[in-house]
C-alpha cells in the first residue's frame, strides 16, 4: 500500500484525465473487494449515499479518484471504533465568488462530501493532516501515513479545492470541489464497471495443477459472488463432474502430470454434453495450443470464443483462423496493450481475428457478442 501511495504522489500531473462521472466511481468502489473488507473490519459502521441524479461529469483518473474516496471512507470508519455513520454525497454547484482560502474560478463544480460521526480532529492535528507520513494510525497495520496526502494532491492536480470541518467528539466532514465539464465520456473509452462482472451465485469449477493459481482464482471468483471450488488435475475434474454439475469450468491447458485441459474437457463432454468451459494457457510453445483451437472449432464452432493475447511466436494463429471459419467469435489483443506482439500480430496478419482490441476491452467485446 505504501508503495502505491508513493507512486501516486510521484506521478502527480502525469495521470490520464478521462471524462467520467463521479457517481460511477463511488458506486464501483462500494462494490469492490476493498470496501467489502472494510465492512468486515467495521461491522458497526453504517454508510449512506446521497448522489445527485444528474451529476455533471469531471475530468480525472478513475484510479486516483477511487483511491481518494477509499482513503476518506477508511479514515472515517477508523474514527468510529464504537460504530457510527458515514454519509457520501455528491451535488452540482455553481461557484459565483471565490471560496475563502481557495483559488477556485467562477463556474460549475461537482462537489463530493464525505462526513462521519466519529471522534473528530483536534485543532493541532488539523494543521498537519495533509502532511506526508503524518498519522495517528499504527503504521503498516491501518495506514501508510500518505492517505490524506494522496487526497490533497489529487484534488490540487484537478484544479479543485478541499475543505475540512471537524468537531472533537462529533465528527468530521471533507468537502471536495472538482471543476465540472460539459463533455461526455468517449464511447470507445467507456470501461465496464465491476458490477458488470458480478455473479448471481453460479457454480464454477477451477482446474489447475498449481495450488497458488487455484487459490487466487477461487478467491477472486468468490469476491465476485460466484460459488467457486477447485481441483488439482484433469482426472479429478472428470471424477467431480461425474457426481456434480457446474455452470462453468475454467481449465488450465497444460497440466503435468496427467491429462491436459483439452482432454479433460473432451471427457467431461461425454457425461455433460454442452458443458460450458474456458480453457486457458499462458504457455504457447506447444502444438497442443494449436490443437486446442482446432478441437474447439470442431466441437463448439459458432458457440465458442477464441482469444489470442500477448506472446511470442505464431502459435495459435492458424487454429484461431479455423475457429473463425467455423463461426466462432475471434479476438486478438492490439499492439498498444501487448507486452510482446508476436502471437496477436500473426493472427491479425492471417485475418484470423474478428476484433482487435486492447486488453481492457476484451471482456466487454466478449459480453457484447455472446
Amino acid at each position: 500500500a505504501i508503495v502505491q501511495d508513493l507512486l501516486t504522489l510521484a506521478r502527480r500531473g502525469v495521470a490520464t484525465k478521462d471524462v467520467l462521472n463521479l457517481n460511477d466511481v463511488i458506486n464501483e468502489y462500494l462494490e469492490s473487494p476493498e470496501y467489502q473488507k472494510l465492512v468486515q473490519y467495521h461491522p458497526r459502521v453504517q454508510l449512506d449515499t446521497h448522489l445527485e441524479a444528474n451529476l455533471m461529469n469531471i475530468k480525472g483518473s478513475p484510479v486516483h479518484l477511487s483511491k481518494t474516496i477509499m482513503n476518506l471512507v477508511s479514515n472515517a470508519a477508523e474514527a468510529m471504533p464504537e460504530g457510527g455513520k458515514i454519509v457520501i454525497s455528491t451535488e452540482n454547484r455553481y461557484i459565483g465568488k471565490s471560496i475563502k482560502g481557495s483559488e477556485l474560478k467562477e463556474g460549475d463544480y461537482v462537489v463530493l462530501t464525505i462526513s462521519d460521526t466519529g471522534t473528530g480532529i483536534s485543532s493541532e492535528d488539523m494543521e498537519r493532516i495533509f502532511e506526508p507520513f503524518y498519522t495517528k494510525k499504527v503504521m503498516g497495520r491501518s495506514g501508510t501515513g500518505l492517505g490524506l496526502a494522496v487526497v490533497w494532491s489529487t484534488v490540487e492536480d484537478y484544479g479543485g479545492h478541499i475543505e475540512v470541518k471537524s468537531t472533537e467528539g462529533k465528527g468530521t466532514t471533507f468537502t471536495l470541489y472538482f471543476p465540472a465539464t460539459r463533455q461526455k465520456p468517449s464511447e470507445d473509452r467507456l470501461e465496464l464497471s465491476i458490477r458488470h462482472y458480478m455473479g448471481k451465485g453460479q457454480s464454477i469449477l477451477v482446474v489447475d495443477d498449481v495450488n497458488e493459481q487455484r487459490q487466487i482464482a477461487v478467491e477472486m471468483l468468490r469476491s465476485l459472488n460466484y460459488s467457486a471450488r477447485s481441483v488439482s488435475s484433469g482426472e479429478k475434474a472428470v471424477e467431480y463432474m461425474n457426481k456434480h454439475s457446474a455452470d462453468l469450468l475454467i481449465l488450465d491447458m497444460i497440466m503435468d502430470p496427467g491429462i491436459d485441459g483439452l482432454e479433460t474437457y473432451k471427457r467431461i463432454l461425454k457425461v455433460r454434453p454442452g458443458q460450458k468451459a474456458i480453457i486457458v494457457s499462458g504457455f504457447s510453445k506447444t502444438e497442443r495450443v494449436e490443437v486446442l483451437f482446432y478441437s474447439v472449432a470442431k466441437y463448439a464452432g459458432p458457440n465458442s470464443v477464441g482469444v489470442i493475447m500477448t506472446g511470442m511466436g505464431s502459435d495459435g494463429a492458424q487454429g484461431l483462423l479455423e475457429m473463425k471459419n467455423s463461426g466462432a467469435i475471434t479476438i486478438a489483443q492490439d499492439e498498444k496493450s501487448c507486452v510482446v506482439f508476436g502471437m496477436p500480430m500473426e493472427a491479425i496478419k492471417l485475418g484470423a481475428a474478428d476484433y482487435v482490441v486492447s486488453l481492457k476491452d476484451i471482456p466487454r467485446t466478449i459480453l457484447e457478442n455472446t
